[in-house]
């Protein structure tokens, strides 16, 4: 009788050794070329010749090589990697921020780690702690932490904020006042001479760069204007607030965000009011989908992808230069219009 064997075993019953992961110099032998280069083309594009990398990448793919971003930091101390923070990564408004800062992030070799606050700054915080143990640098995307809090974590990596201003801290801000000068103009034009505007989250810099920025520009044209509510940035928290601004008896409202926009549009349609017969309304951002309503959503666009772009781009500067200069990079925005916005009721 033969002696038994266990299913698939090798030589004398022995399950085969698992292969050894591919190295840099498996492919370096695969793909004809130094180490030296595979190591370049994989950590720095474009420091070899596009057939060269594309030869390698072929190599790496075909022996399923993955480059382990712990392994690599040893001798250092760098993983390559960017975290970045958003505060509500359901809300469209940071899709293009996301996509950009990929996209700059992937051009200078580097991978992007995603996280989110849930527009909780002690969720941010946690988050922001436990990537800063891993990433060269962080991005914070509409950051609703403490200026102190974080200074304190642009003191231990390089930091660079979104849609607001840290002293200290590198910034991109998408400054409002192009889009809200002609917003405002407009709005005096059709005879609008009460606007109301719904904030957003109480820990928003933004939001109140926005109010300000609204203000402002009503009291020159001398218009009446008021904050009438402050919520959600969401859906939801703009059908909340449609009953104070159905009291506040404006004539046109800016609301935070497009979202909120989109949900009291809604609200007040429901109740019966015509948008913009009874009520011009307007956004901001201009996320995907802020015209799919009727009307279709006035808004002041903002520059996201290039928002998250231009934040990696100075992350990145700030990594490779560790000078601890404080860079502020400022993008306009612009008055998007569509149907949400018309003549003031009695305004011929």
């Amino acid at each position: 009788m033969s002696n038994p064997t266990m299913a698939g075993s090798g030589k004398g019953g022995r399950a085969p050794r698992a292969k050894s992961a591919a190295t840099i110099y498996d492919i370096a032998e695969l793909a004809g070329v130094n180490p030296s280069t595979v190591s370049r083309a994989l950590s720095k594009p474009g420091r070899v010749s596009a057939k060269t990398q594309q030869k390698i990448l072929d190599a790496a793919e075909e022996l399923n090589y993955h480059v382990n971003i712990f392994a690599r930091a040893l001798p250092t101390g760098k993983t390559q990697t960017v975290g970045l923070i958003v505060a509500d990564i359901t809300n469209p408004a940071f899709f293009d921020i996301i996509r950009g800062a990929e996209t700059a992030a992937s051009d200078r070799g580097y991978t992007l780690m995603l996280a989110e606050s849930t527009e909780s700054a002690e969720h941010e915080l946690t988050a922001a702690k436990r990537m800063l143990a891993t990433v060269d640098a962080l991005i914070l995307a509409s950051p609703r932490l403490a200026d102190e809090e974080i200074q304190a974590l642009a003191r231990k990596k390089p930091v660079v904020v979104t849609n607001r201003r840290v002293a200290g801290v590198g910034s991109v801000v998408a400054d409002t006042e192009a889009g809200v000068a002609d917003a405002v103009r407009h709005l005096a034009d059709m005879g609008h001479g009460s606007i109301a505007y719904v904030a957003g989250p109480d820990r928003s810099w933004m939001s109140r760069l926005r109010w300000e920025t609204i203000k402002e520009r009503c009291d020159w044209h001398g218009i009446a204007v008021a904050t009438v509510a402050a919520g959600a940035p969401t859906v939801d928290g703009g059908r909340r607030a449609a009953a104070v601004v159905r009291k506040a008896g404006a004539t046109a409202v800016f609301c935070y965000n497009d979202l909120m926009a989109i949900g009291l549009m809604r609200e007040l349609q429901a109740a019966g009011m015509n948008v913009p017969g009874d009520l011009s309304i307007l956004g901001f951002d201009n996320i995907f989908g802020s015209d799919f309503t009727t009307p279709p959503l006035s808004t002041i666009k903002s520059p996201l992808r290039e928002l998250g772009v231009a934040a990696m781009a100075m992350v990145l500067d700030e990594t490779v230069q560790e000078s601890g200069i404080t860079m502020e990079s400022t993008l306009t925005t612009e008055l998007v219009l569509r149907g949400s916005t018309g003549r003031a009721a009695g305004h011929s």
